[in-house]
């Protein structure tokens, strides 16, 4: 069914062979998540809002729980904690527990940056359907651990306004008879053909979009400010670049890139594909990347911000990106027109025209007194 999320994942990896460029493609994704403990959401004609609570919330220091205990993390204050701030611990290490007997091999966990219960487990990197499939059997056993516990879990990426959002950054190599391709003597010790995938991804990154961050709260996470990579740029070591080259390890078998501008909404088999048909597409035309920016992009003083291109700023944005710019996606039948058609034409339907026909709770705030 060519509609099949899987099917168009396993035509990616089966023309990544036939290209003959590579054998493998590995995919390592890092989602964030909250875990909350309740949450009240409710749309009708005479009103729309929502409520969440957290035990961790720092808008509960001045709480009265019979008693509060205080350690609740600030407001961007919330990354590496130990307890009792991180108060989390022991349900991610219950979820750790479970994920390990079922297959997946995990790395690490630990509390993220925002207050009110965000966190991170990372697992093991895997060929690009192995990963997709991973990270739904993630995502399953994150969201019923939590319910075991009396609480709630959510990937959506931009859940509490003020604090960071989650994003789901996705570390990607291609390899070749058992042998990284990534591994050069270019920037960051890159080879020529991850500089290529990396030109193929900054190129399509705004039709990317429309399925690596597939939701009208995707874009309330990708803004300036809260350490999401809104410039498409490229750098070693530097998180404010949408694409980022870990330096951790010298080995050539560790040396991947990192895209950092997807979130834990995507569909991973569409959203994995997608990046890996833009990266060959890169390595095909030789497409050059440009000059890294080994700078702190959010530091930079807006004359200089200006000339760096940016990721669309609504679903709007990506689905118009997409329709004008999928041609790369085609190769090989691995998406097909009816797909991207049929994609557009959902998130238009159900998402973005439902989401324009609402008011929203601020303009209340703000237009109420006109």
């Amino acid at each position: 069914y060519e509609r099949c999320p899987r099917y168009i994942a396993q035509k990616a990896e089966m023309y990544l062979k036939s290209t003959g460029i590579a054998d493998t493609v590995y995919f390592g994704p890092e989602a964030e998540f909250f875990i909350f403990d309740d949450v009240r959401f409710d749309q009708n004609a005479h009103e729309g809002y929502y409520y969440i609570d957290s035990i961790e919330g720092q808008w509960n220091s001045g709480r009265d729980e019979k008693p509060n205990l205080a350690y609740k993390p600030r407001y961007k204050e919330g990354y590496f904690p130990v307890p009792p701030t991180d108060s989390l611990n022991d349900i991610r290490n219950e979820m750790v527990l479970i994920m390990e007997q079922c297959g997946l091999e995990v790395e690490a966990q630990h509390h993220e940056v925002a207050t009110g219960g965000q966190c991170e487990i990372d697992f093991r990197f895997a060929p690009l359907v192995r990963c997709a499939d991973n990270l739904l059997i993630f995502k399953y056993i994150v969201k019923n651990v939590a319910r075991r516990h009396g609480k709630t879990a959510t990937f959506m990426p931009k859940p509490l306004f003020g604090d960071n959002g989650s994003g789901m950054h996705c570390h990607q190599s291609l390899w070749k008879n058992g042998q990284p391709l990534f591994y050069g003597n270019g920037y960051a010790n890159l080879s020529e053909i991850a500089l290529y995938y990396i030109g193929g991804i900054l190129k399509h990154a705004p039709a990317l979009c429309a399925f690596t961050n597939p939701t009208t709260n995707s874009y309330k996470r990708l803004v300036p400010g809260f350490e999401a990579p809104v410039n498409l740029a490229y750098s070693q070591r530097n998180r404010s670049a949408a694409i980022r080259i870990p330096v951790y390890s010298s080995s050539p078998k560790a040396k991947r890139i990192e895209v950092r501008f997807p979130d834990g909404s995507c569909n991973p088999y569409l959203a994995f594909s997608a990046m890996l048909m833009a990266g060959i597409d890169g390595i095909i035309n030789k497409i050059d990347p440009g000059e890294p920016l080994d700078k702190d992009i959010y530091a930079l003083p807006p004359e200089e911000l200006k000339n760096i291109p940016s990721t669309p700023g609504s679903l709007e944005e990506a689905l118009r990106a997409l329709e004008k710019d999928h041609e790369f996606l085609l190769r090989g039948d691995v998406f097909t027109e009816d797909v991207i058609e049929a994609w557009i034409k959902y998130k238009w339907e159900k998402e973005v025209n439902p989401m324009r026909m609402r008011p929203h709770p601020y303009e209340f705030v703000i237009y109420f007194d006109v």
